[in-house]
């Protein structure tokens, strides 16, 4: 049983990643596509009763908004991943101004979400942590975590 927890500002390839990594094994919960916490944390609940392995596809940019996941998945048993997503604001609002639709992200958004983030640690309760990077040439890279990326 594993649990995914993505962390990232927005345009930093973590809905990609999802599709190419877990959307064969894991349920996506995205707050965009559920609209509400409630609805969120009913299906985190309903993927940890069912024992279902779930990625968490949010920006997740604070020790507090993580922590929400972090404790019932541990407390269930579930092994917890985090993938931080390292970018920087530059290259999210060019891969952002690429994006169409209800898809581009307010730059505001992206300014206001790198402000408040905080970089991932083990001690949050990750059993481990993991980096991902988008190279335009050879698509994600996964780097080493050392203490911090």
């Amino acid at each position: 049983m594993e649990a995914v927890i993505f962390v990232g500002i927005q345009a930093t390839g973590k809905s990609s990643f999802y599709r190419e990594y877990f959307f064969d094994t894991h349920v996506r919960i995205n707050l965009d596509m559920l609209k509400t916490r409630h609805r969120e944390q009913l299906l985190v609940r309903a993927c940890i009763e069912a024992r279902q392995p779930f990625v968490v596809d949010n920006t997740n940019p604070t020790v507090e908004e993580r922590v929400r996941y972090i404790e019932p998945a541990r407390s269930a048993g579930f092994r917890v991943i985090g993938y931080y997503f390292r970018s920087t604001v530059g290259e999210a609002l060019v891969r952002n101004a690429r994006r169409k639709g209800k898809a581009r992200v307010p730059e505001k958004g992206i300014f206001g979400t790198r402000k408040r983030l905080q970089v991932p640690s083990l001690e949050e309760g990750f059993d481990e942590l993991r980096c991902a990077c988008i190279d335009d040439a050879k698509g994600f890279v996964l780097k080493e975590w050392l203490d911090k990326p």
